[in-house]
């Protein structure tokens, strides 16, 4: 079988000269997964626009209509940390709309990624960090409402708390949010998910594998998700300028296996984004976030 993974052209929309999120990532991305051979232009999906009434099954009317229009409140705007445009518009909404196709490829196929995605701390009324709407939590509303499944596991490896998708199920027993975060960093003020994982500055990656190791097992068999939602950011690379956390490619590689190889060990069907992930050196950054997909792929030749 072909590793099935999500992209879209609109995944890229231009940004001023210097903006410290990197925009370019999405589409060099899939350009080495292709040159690689990782994926082929077969195992591609291209996602719609998510429209207005997903969004709301996680945003208020007033937050998407003002985002869309691009009349939200100036603060608002710069505590999301991206300018408004018409392109952020498109690449926002097809972003969610790859989160949605990968979560019903995963249902499909057991495993599948997209090559964006993972804006977990976007808030049903406001956005924060570059994540203007959550695609993890409008994508785990809409497997719900659709009678698809009954319950969602979401693990949240980014070097920074999911603190949106702990806000918005904090009351909802269908979805368990396990984070697992560096504790000194964005956001400073923690939300409370079903799991908190904090990890202290500096940890390595045998450090950082043996506690993933100690919590990924018995989660799975506790919660016993019909699917599981999985936010790889790599943030946590030592090269990393947003992370403080000191994982090495090797350690990131092992961090993809050990999740995915688990949870398809214990059937569970995952869908993976590709989450944080700050670098000046954009070739490394892009090879980092591939590696979410390698392991993917290895685990369908296992």
């Amino acid at each position: 079988m072909n590793l099935p993974v999500v992209y879209h052209p609109n995944y890229v929309t231009p940004l001023p000269d210097q903006h410290r999120f990197p925009m370019a990532k999405f589409k060099l991305l899939q350009e080495l997964l292709l040159k690689d051979g990782i994926i082929t232009p077969e195992s591609i999906h291209q996602p719609e626009i998510a429209p207005s009434n997903i969004l709301q099954l996680v945003h208020s009317a007033d937050y998407v209509e003002n985002f869309c229009n691009g009349t939200l409140d100036p603060k608002v705007q710069r505590r999301i940390g991206l300018p408004w445009s018409e392109g952020l518009i498109k690449r926002t909404c097809t972003a969610v709309g790859g989160t949605l196709l990968t979560v019903k490829l995963a249902l499909e196929y057991g495993i599948c990624c997209n090559t964006a995605g993972g804006t977990h701390h976007a808030f049903p009324d406001y956005g924060s960090g570059f994540c203007i709407f959550n695609d993890l939590a409008i994508a785990s509303r809409y497997l719900l409402t659709q009678g698809l499944v009954n319950k969602i596991l979401i693990v949240d490896l980014d070097v920074h708390q999911g603190d949106g998708n702990a806000f918005i199920f904090a009351d909802d027993d269908q979805v368990f949010t396990f984070s697992m975060h560096c504790e000194a960093n964005f956001p400073y003020r923690k939300q409370k998910s079903d799991l908190d994982v904090s990890l202290p500055i500096g940890l390595d990656d045998d450090g950082y594998l043996q506690i993933l190791a100690s919590y990924l097992s018995d989660l799975l068999t506790q919660v016993k998700p019909d699917i599981v939602l999985y936010d790889a950011g790599v943030d946590t690379h030592v090269g990393d300028r947003l992370g403080k956390l000191c994982l090495t490619d090797t350690g990131i590689y092992r961090r993809e296996m050990q999740v995915l190889s688990t949870c398809l060990a214990y059937g569970y069907p995952v869908a993976a984004v590709i989450g944080g992930g700050y670098s000046s050196n954009l070739q490394e950054l892009v090879y980092r976030h591939s590696l979410l997909h390698r392991a993917a792929f290895d685990c369908l030749k296992l």
